[in-house]
C-alpha cells in the first residue's frame, strides 16, 4: 500500500524475535536487525539464526555507561557473523553501534543501508530477489486461497469435525483423514 502511494523508502517494524521476522524478510529489500547489547539478546539472536537474515546489525543504546557492553556486542556479533556463509546477496554482512540519545551512528546506518543498495543492484541481485518476491507472493496468495476455499466448502465443514473425534480417539490416521477431507473437497 505505501508503495502503490508513492512512498521509495520503507520502514518495517516487527515485534521482535519470532516467525514475523521471516515473513517480513520474503518483502524487504534490506534486513536491519536491532539489538540491545547486556539484555541477553546476543544469544537470543544467535540461537534462533536470526542474524543469518540480517544485512546489517545495529547495536541500539550505545550511549553512557551501556557505550562498552553495546561495543562488546558489536565484537561478539562480528565473530558469530564469520561463522556464517555469505548470503545469496554476495553482501557481507556488518555490525555497527547507534544512539538516538547521543545521535551517534545513525548516519552510518543509513549511509551502509545505500552502499548495500549499490552493491546489489551492480551485481544484478536486487532485480534477482524482486523477481523471486513476486513468485513467492504469488505462491503464497494460492496457497492462502486455497486454504480459505478448503476450509470454508460446506462439505469440509460437515465432515471435519466426524473426523477430529475419529482422530480423538485413534480410530483414524491423520493422513487419511486429511486425504478424505480433499478427496471429498475436490469432487465438490
Amino acid at each position: 500500500l505505501c508503495e502503490a502511494a508513492g512512498f521509495d523508502t520503507i520502514l518495517v517494524e516487527t515485534v521482535g524475535v519470532g516467525q514475523s521476522e521471516t515473513s517480513v524478510q520474503s518483502m524487504v529489500d534490506f534486513f536491519l536487525l536491532l539489538m540491545l547489547a547486556g539484555a541477553g539478546d546476543e544469544l537470543q539472536g544467535i540461537k534462533r539464526g536470526i542474524i543469518e537474515m540480517a544485512d546489517l546489525i545495529a547495536i541500539t543504546k550505545a550511549d553512557g555507561s551501556n557505550r562498552i557492553a553495546a561495543e562488546g556486542a558489536r565484537i561478539s556479533y562480528e565473530n558469530a557473523l564469520h561463522m556464517y556463509p555469505l548470503p545469496p546477496s554476495g553482501w557481507k554482512p556488518r555490525v555497527m553501534v547507534c544512539s538516538a540519545i547521543e545521535n551517534t551512528g545513525i548516519a552510518g546506518l543509513w549511509d551502509m543501508i545505500q552502499e548495500y543498495t549499490g552493491f546489489v543492484k551492480a551485481n544484478g541481485y536486487w532485480d534477482k530477489h524482486r523477481k523471486d518476491q513476486a513468485i513467492l507472493r504469488m505462491n503464497e496468495t494460492i496457497n492462502e486461497y486455497l486454504a480459505s476455499s478448503f476450509h470454508n466448502d460446506e462439505n469440509v465443514r460437515k465432515l471435519k469435525p466426524r473426523l477430529e473425534r475419529l482422530l480423538e480417539n485413534s480410530r483414524i490416521t491423520s493422513y487419511r483423514a486429511a486425504l478424505y477431507l480433499i478427496d471429498k473437497y475436490l469432487k465438490r
